[in-house]
């Protein structure tokens, strides 16, 4: 019963692993069920297969972009309201237009241009700032209160969603990198087959002996398999 392990991708192992352990488990087999090599097989593998399959980043990126992109609406909707409006000097508001402007200007015009952690801490300033009694009242009188809330909200979901990525890529670099717990699976596994073969003449072990070197050849078989699709053998 012999396999290179290494050569076998991430799935194929994965695979082979979990049907050795359901072999194992099956009931048919009890001098394997309860050894301590299996024991220390089952918890490697579930460790593995936690990971095996994992994205290096939590894939929320685009979600992040997404909740950007409609902030970044909401400002320069707004923004670009007062723009106009402030240059009518005709109309009898237009002093609030200008003002509030100015408070725009003061924590950057285009904010929407800069990245997200300077966007995020210049639109913070600029909202405690519209908040004032004296500028929500000029907000409120340009009818601009549903649209600064909307901008408002917009940064808020944004935050919120950043931060869920922010969090979901730190706890995916926390775990354990998945080629340093396939060595250490190849390994127990490596030795949990050369057990079942020195015990294969035994007669409680020829049974499982049998049963798992079928699901070895499968594995082999289906290396053999993938480099036939590519045309040599896999790295």
């Amino acid at each position: 019963m012999k396999i290179t392990l290494s050569k076998l991708s991430t799935k194929d192992l994965a695979t082979l692993s979990q049907r050795i352990i359901n072999s194992s488990e099956s009931g048919n087999f009890p001098v394997i069920t309860h050894h301590p090599l299996l024991t220390e097989f089952k918890t490697i593998y579930a460790d593995y297969d936690e990971v095996y399959t994992k994205q290096i980043y939590s894939g929320k990126g685009v979600s992040v972009a997404d909740a950007d992109g409609k902030r970044d609406d909401a400002f320069r909707i707004l923004k670009n309201f007062l723009n106009g409006y402030r240059k009518m000097t005709t109309l009898s508001n237009y002093q609030f237009a200008e003002d509030l402007y100015q408070t725009f200007r003061l924590y950057g015009i285009d904010m929407d241009r800069e990245s997200y952690s300077t966007q995020t801490a210049q639109m913070k300033k600029l909202i405690e700032d519209l908040e004032k009694p004296e500028n929500a009242q000029k907000l409120n009188a340009l009818s601009l209160l549903t649209a600064f809330h909307d901008m408002k909200s917009k940064h808020e979901t944004f935050e919120q969603i950043f931060a869920e990525q922010a969090e979901a890529n730190a706890n995916l670099r926390q775990m354990k990198s998945a080629s340093s717990i396939r060595r250490n699976l190849e390994k127990v596994l490596k030795s949990l087959l050369t057990l079942i073969t020195v015990m294969k003449d035994v007669p409680d072990w020829k049974l499982l002996y049998a049963d798992i070197n079928e699901l070895v050849k499968a594995a082999k078989n289906s290396t053999i398999s993938n480099a036939d699709k590519n045309g040599a053998l896999p790295k």
